[in-house]
């Protein structure tokens, strides 16, 4: 497993990125904290679930899960109306606050992007969270110009991000293309459809094996630069 700098033989110079958003261009958890307060505190008010309130470290740990397997995990008792009220509140709170200017992305994520489509590389987003919120990252954070397309699995309603990822290239002509991402799925995503994968390992969400099978992993965003042939 090749670390930083270093170029490994797989990655070769791409047509296309496509990246994950969570734990990879945005710092979730500078959105989540105050989000997942409010909630439990919503759905305890509107008796839904009262049961004790899971630490927000575990929400942080689902990240890059359907959104479905996060409450089923996070709430495995809890009632399908009240898994469907805490999505319906996660997209609120998570909007608001993009909306108040919360939400920050990691260092360098702007100034890596303008210099990746600078070159002529296309850049696409392949998310498993939901197309309104994918979409409010981009546009309160002037990234709108940089990409082009948003790939969701709550707008496209894949089962997987392989599926997700897959669409993406048939749509868009991507015969050439590097997955980047923080999560298991990432790697899956990329290797199911033939591409190189960078592992991003600056975000703190997952285990240690989560990046396994990566061509390279970077722990700083800017270091994508770097690996261009």
């Amino acid at each position: 497993m090749n670390v930083g700098f270093e170029k490994p033989d797989p990655l070769f110079r791409p047509e296309a990125v496509i990246f994950d958003m969570d734990g990879t261009l945005l710092q979730t958890e500078t959105l989540l904290l105050t989000a997942h307060g409010r909630i439990f505190q919503t759905l305890r008010e509107e008796g839904l679930y009262l049961e004790p309130e899971p630490p927000v470290e575990a929400l942080l740990g689902c990240l890059g899960m359907l959104l479905e397997d996060i409450w089923l995990k996070l709430m495995p008792e809890a009632s399908e109306e009240a898994r469907s009220r805490a999505n319906e509140l996660l997209l609120r709170f998570e909007l608001e606050g993009l909306a108040a200017g919360e939400g920050l992305l990691y260092e360098g994520v702007l100034e890596t992007l303008e210099a990746l489509h600078g070159q002529g590389i296309r850049l696409f987003v392949a998310s498993n969270g939901l197309q309104d919120y994918v979409e409010a990252i981009v546009r309160h954070k002037g990234l709108e110009p940089l990409f082009s397309g948003l790939y969701t699995a709550g707008g496209r309603e894949t089962a997987t991000k392989a599926e997700l990822v897959r669409m993406l290239l048939d749509e868009n002509g991507v015969a050439s293309a590097w997955m980047v991402g923080d999560r298991s799925s990432d790697v899956d995503a990329g290797k199911r459809n033939g591409l190189a994968v960078v592992g991003c390992a600056y975000a703190d969400f997952g285990s240690s094996s989560e990046l396994d099978g990566s061509d390279v992993k970077i722990v700083r965003f800017r270091e994508l630069l770097d690996l261009l042939p």
